[in-house]
């Protein structure tokens, strides 16, 4: 049965990528900045998921998330699927935060830009600050962001060292970290793979960390207490 789950799977990735990457482009002039995008991305991932067999379910500290605050939403990284399980389950609209290079792509970067993703320059260190200020900025706003701190997928499921810049993010900005464990979307899909195998896809959601008393140079304190948390979620669930 997974065979024809993969098959379903590659078919809707590239039909639909398609389909909403349309509707996402139209929704970014009607409503720039707005919500409208990211609920035409939601609904893309739900339809890859449901094309590929795979559900969601969402637990943890779920009474602490306000609707009406902005968070930066740490999660590993394992999978394709952990952006489909995270746009189809996070419980509040947020941004990705992506590397700036995805932004000088034509129509594509434009896009991302009114639909309020927010670009980072790892490259060079004088805009990697402006770009952390600015989007440092944005979260102050009342938007919330979901941060890979691992950088790239883990190849073996295993969490991976944490690079600075999310968490240098969470300081200026201000904005509590919720720890965001994903459990089980390297078994439906690892780094690499081309076979799908559909499971139940886990977020478990941390309490969150307040920010606001850290300065940068507390980062890798910080980065430790997160990584920490991370890591007992992932055993947590993992034991049960």
């Amino acid at each position: 049965m997974w065979i024809v789950w993969t098959l379903l799977y590659w078919f809707a990735l590239v039909v639909f990528t398609i389909i909403f990457s349309i509707l996402a482009l139209f929704a970014t002039f009607i409503d720039p900045g707005g919500n409208s995008a990211h609920q035409v991305a939601r609904l893309w991932g739900k339809t890859l998921l449901l094309f590929s067999g795979v559900k969601v379910e969402l637990s943890g500290d779920m009474e602490s998330i306000k609707s009406d605050k902005s968070y930066i939403f740490m999660a590993n990284h394992q999978s394709a699927f952990d952006i489909f399980a995270l746009l189809a389950g996070l419980p509040i609209p947020f941004r990705w935060v992506a590397k700036e290079e995805l932004f000088k792509i034509p129509i594509f970067g434009p896009s991302m830009r009114r639909a309020g993703y927010i670009p980072i320059n790892r490259n060079n260190p004088r805009d990697a600050i402006k770009s952390l200020n600015e989007a440092a900025r944005r979260i102050h706003e009342g938007v919330s962001v979901v941060v890979f701190p691992e950088g790239t997928r883990s190849e073996d499921g295993k969490l991976l060292p944490f690079k600075s810049g999310g968490f240098v993010l969470s300081i200026k900005s201000g904005a509590p970290i919720v720890p965001t464990a994903l459990i089980g979307t390297f078994e439906i899909k690892p780094k690499g793979r081309f076979w799908v195998h559909p499971k139940t896809v886990t977020i478990l959601l941390g309490a969150p960390i307040e920010t606001k008393s850290y300065k940068t140079r507390d980062k890798e304190t910080l980065k430790e207490i997160v990584f920490n948390t991370l890591q007992n979620l992932l055993s947590e669930k993992r034991e049960k």
